[in-house]
């Protein structure tokens, strides 16, 4: 008596269920304290000078360029 059911796995790949293939460049490519150091330099300078509430748009443009490093923030 052999082995009468042969049964295969396999591991579903990500591209079967989304129908894309995953971009491999997501991932950030720096550290998040090396990244956007222009608009972080005016961020903290804002900060230290005025105060955090009065700096929202410095706030708000370094998150932006740390998302387009990709960053989840």
């Amino acid at each position: 008596m052999g082995n009468s059911s042969s049964v295969t796995a396999v591991a579903p790949v990500p591209e079967e269920k989304t129908g894309q293939v995953p971009a491999p460049d997501t991932k950030p490519k720096k550290k998040i304290c090396c990244a956007c150091p222009d608009t972080k330099k005016l961020r903290d300078e804002c900060i230290v000078e005025h105060g955090e509430d009065a700096c929202g748009k410095w706030i708000e443009a370094h998150r932006l360029c740390l998302r387009a490093e990709g960053f989840n923030v």
